[in-house]
Order: C-alpha cells, then structure tokens, then sequence
C-alpha cells in the first residue's frame, strides 16, 4: 500500500463536546484549528444551535425545519469562515420497513422532506441512513421490503442530486453488518445509493461483543480463534467485493471493553450494542478493537475518500469524560496520522 497522505478527513460534530459551554462555534473553531476540512453536521447539534441563535418562544425542536433551515444557513456561513465544508447530515434513523398504511411510514417521508430543506439550507448533498432498528413485529424481516422502500429514497433524493450513504448499525433488526447493506446496496441498485462503512459498527458486531466477559463473540460457541479467522476473512471479502467508488465515507472509533458485561436485554429502548455504541467509543489505540484490519480493508479496496472521526468516548465506565475541544480535537489529528501509518505497515 502506497504512503496515505492525503486522505480527506471530517470529524462528526456530535463528536466532540462535553460541557454545556461546548456549543457548537467552539466545536466548529476546534475541529478547524487542529486540520480537519469538513463536518458531518449531526441534527441535535443543530437544533441546539437554533435555539441558542434564534431565540424564539417556542421550543424549537427536529421537526422544526423552517426553523432549522435558518439555523443551518447560518450553520453554513460558520462553517466557511474556519473553511470547513458540511460534508453529511446524519443520523437520519428507522426510515426502512414500514407498513404503507402507518404513521411510521407516513413520519418517514415527512422527516425525509424536512430534512432534504435543511440539507439545501447547509448546502451537503449526502444524507446518511443507519438499518433500522425498529423492533421486527413492526417493520418485519423481509428484505425485499426494505429494499423497495431504501430504492424509492434514493430516486426521491435524486430529484435534487443528493445522495444516500446507508450505513450499517450493528444492533440493527434487519441488517447489522457491512455484508447487509452491501447486499441491499446492490439491490437498491442506484447510482445515489452507496455506503457510509464504519470501524465500531462492523467490528464491534463482527469481532466484539459487550455482553461477555472476553470482549469477543461467542455465541454459538465460538472460540477466539475461530472469531479472528472469520474477522480476517470478512475483512478480505469486503476488499475483494465492494467497489471503492460504493464507499461514500468512513467512520472512524474504537470501542472500549466493558468491565462488567452487559445485560442481555434492552434498557432504555436501546440493546446492548447500541449502549455501547452511546457511550463506550473512543479514538482508535484507546480501546481494544481491530480497527487498524478495518481500515486496511477498506483502503485496499483502492478508496481514499473521507475519513470522518465518530466517538462517543465517555471514558472506560461510560459514564462521562471532561476534557478540552481543542485538546480533544488535536488528538483525533494525531490520531488519524498513527492509523495511516499502522494501515501502511500492516501492508508492507
């Protein structure tokens, strides 16, 4: 693998932030000063931008979007004044499945029109979707489905030339990993329809797992080797079958190993992995997934697309870390260059 030096890279501005008084200018100044060119631009930090800039006397809330739309003009200006560009809204969550009849449904396209005027009003063309994790008694199994409904967002998006970058969650109901939605991609079967892959979600439901005591799966018994065997293997699948030019952007975190295992349930409407994912994700080398594997695969699929850093990093307990943006930022810079040098070594 050639030297990886100009890999384009965003940071997720839910990324970063930890007090009240980390609003989202401050967020924007640090991401900027420590290198990154563009933001994935995340709703609540949106709607908490308009309530502190607007002002009005009412709550403005995600359903908001005149509101909104405002807001993210100014969002937009911000924004170009530290040279950042607005690379994504995200997340956009349990669009796929719905019965035809429902108010889900219903609520889905509503909160895809709303969410198309605010993506004109930030100016990103590119909307990430995670897989539903609607429960199955509603949105049901059948693939065909979702694929039908996934084909009928991405011809809507394309009226107004945007695009869908559909990532996999890994507590999803119906597609949890990489190997899903690339299945559901081809489907799809659109020229606007393409991936956002993920380092935590592919090896934290492919290679790790919260709810046990090592760290790694093993349901059905299996055995640590047999879970690095098959993690390589779908790691050299995924080089070998998804074009690179289907790989919208990466995402980028690690995911530390739980002290206590998790319960086996969901608690607060969330499953175990999608706990972890809340609250248990840092900056890769501070936890313990292969992310490094991860990454690797994906570059060897020849895309040098964006890089975006996602971490949720509430310390090893979860339960919250204080730390400075512009430190935090920095970290994330130092870190992107270690990860591009562990990816070429692994090559050579």
């Amino acid at each position: 693998m050639e030297k990886l030096g100009k890999i384009s890279l965003a940071y997720a501005s839910c990324s970063i932030g930890c007090r009240d008084e980390h609003t989202l200018p401050k967020k924007l100044a640090a991401i900027s000063a420590a290198g990154f060119q563009a933001i994935e631009l995340s709703m609540p930090d949106l709607v908490s931008f308009a309530n502190q800039r607007l002002k009005r006397s009412d709550q403005i809330t995600e359903s908001s979007y005149d509101a909104l739309c405002e807001a993210g003009i100014e969002v937009r200006r911000l924004c170009a004044s530290h040279n950042l560009s607005i690379l994504i809204l995200q997340p956009f969550a349990n669009f796929e499945g719905w019965p035809r009849d429902s108010p889900e449904y219903q609520d889905a396209w509503n909160r895809v029109n709303g969410w198309m005027q605010i993506m004109k009003a930030v100016g990103t063309d590119l909307l990430q979707v995670g897989s539903s994790d609607s429960p199955a008694e509603k949105i049901g199994t059948d693939r065909a489905r979702f694929v039908e409904d996934l084909r009928d967002l991405a011809d809507h998006l394309a009226k107004a030339k945007f695009r869908v970058a559909y990532e996999n969650w890994c507590w999803s109901t119906h597609a949890p990993d990489w190997t899903d939605v690339w299945d559901i991609c081809q489907k799809v079967d659109r020229e606007n329809f393409g991936l956002c892959l993920d380092t935590f979600q592919s090896a934290g439901g492919e290679w790790g797992d919260p709810r046990t005591t090592s760290g790694l799966r093993e349901d059905g018994g299996l055995s640590k080797d047999q879970v690095e065997k098959d993690w390589k293997a779908s790691c050299e699948r995924l080089t070998k079958s998804v074009p690179k030019d289907k790989i919208f952007f990466l995402q980028i975190s690690d995911a530390y190993m739980p002290k206590q295992p998790f319960e086996d349930r969901e608690i607060d409407g969330l499953r175990p992995r999608g706990r972890w994912s809340h609250d248990f994700r840092p900056l890769p080398f501070e936890g313990y997934l292969p992310v490094v594997d991860f990454t690797r695969a994906v570059l060897s699929t020849g895309f040098r697309g964006w890089f975006s850093y996602e971490v949720f990093d509430g310390g090893p307990e979860g339960k919250g870390k204080d730390y400075e943006l512009d430190d935090f930022a920095n970290s994330a810079m130092a870190c992107q260059r270690r990860l591009l040098e562990a990816c070429e070594a692994a090559s050579s």
